[in-house]
C-alpha cells in the first residue's frame, strides 16, 4: 500500500511513522476485537499510534535472537512470546551445520542459549505487562508492528508465535522495509509496508530521529505506572 505522496521521507520519528502506518491500515479501523502488538522496544511507539488511531487494544509481542553457541552475532533461530505463550523458529541450515560439527554436545549448547533467551523473555514480559492479564489472541484481528524491517527474521518469529495462538486474521505492518519482505506473506494474511523495498542500508536511515526507546518509555506507552 502506498504512502500519500505528500508525506516527506525520511520519517521525522517513530510517532510520525506510526501515524503514516495507521493511515495505510485504515481498513482495519474499528474492527471488532482489534489487537495491535508492538515489538519492544522501538516498535511500541509506532504500534501505540496505530492502536490509538484504529481503536485497537495495545500489547507487546516479545522476540529474542537465539545466537549460535560459538558466534553469538549469528542467528541460529529466535524465540518469541505473545499472549503468554512462546514459540521458537530455527535457521535449519545453521543448526544442522552446527550439530554436524559439534556432535553430542551441540544440542546441549543450543539448549543453554535458548534457556538464557527464554529467561530474558520472561523478564521483559514481566516488565512490559506489569502484572496485567495477557491479551487473548484466539479469533481476533491482530496487527504485529515494528519500526522497520531489515532482514525480516524478527518479524517472522513474532508472526509465527502469534499464529500459533490461532488469530482470526494476522497482519504484519511496519513503516518501511530495507528490502523486499516477500517471506512475510507465508506467515501473515496481510503485509502492510507504506515504504516498501526502500533500498536503505538500515532501518535507522528511514528516520531523522531514531534514538533508543527505553523500557520506561515502553511501559508508559502501555499504561504501566
Amino acid at each position: 500500500m502506498a504512502v500519500p505522496a505528500t508525506h516527506p521521507f525520511p520519517y521525522a520519528d517513530r510517532a510520525d511513522a506510526g501515524r503514516v502506518l495507521a493511515g495505510a491500515l485504515e481498513e482495519y479501523r474499528g474492527r471488532p476485537g482489534l489487537l495491535v502488538l508492538g515489538l519492544p522496544r522501538g516498535g511500541v511507539p509506532v504500534a501505540a499510534e496505530v492502536a490509538g488511531a484504529l481503536g485497537g487494544d495495545l500489547d507487546v509481542v516479545l522476540v529474542r535472537k537465539i545466537g549460535h553457541p560459538r558466534q553469538p552475532e549469528l542467528a541460529a533461530g529466535a524465540v518469541a512470546e505473545a499472549g503468554g505463550t512462546s514459540a521458537e523458529t530455527w535457521n535449519e541450515t545453521i543448526v544442522d551445520a552446527w550439530l554436524s560439527f559439534a556432535g553430542a554436545r551441540g544440542q546441549a549448547e543450543l539448549d543453554t542459549v535458548l534457556a538464557a533467551e527464554r529467561k530474558e523473555l520472561q523478564r521483559r514480559a514481566e516488565r512490559f505487562r506489569g502484572g496485567r492479564s495477557v491479551q487473548d489472541i484466539r479469533g481476533r484481528t491482530v496487527i504485529v508492528v515494528d519500526d522497520g524491517i531489515a532482514t525480516g527474521a524478527t518479524m517472522r518469529a513474532a508472526l509465527e508465535a502469534v499464529r500459533s495462538l490461532d488469530p482470526g486474521w494476522l497482519v504484519a505492518a511496519a513503516p518501511m522495509s530495507c528490502d523486499r519482505a516477500d517471506a512475510l506473506t507465508a506467515v501473515a494474511d496481510d503485509v502492510v509496508l507504506p515504504w516498501p523495498d526502500s533500498g536503505l542500508p538500515a532501518v535507522g536511515a528511514a528516520y531523522l530521529r531514531f534514538g533508543q526507546t527505553s523500557e520506561d518509555e515502553v511501559r508508559a506507552l502501555l499504561g504501566i505506572a
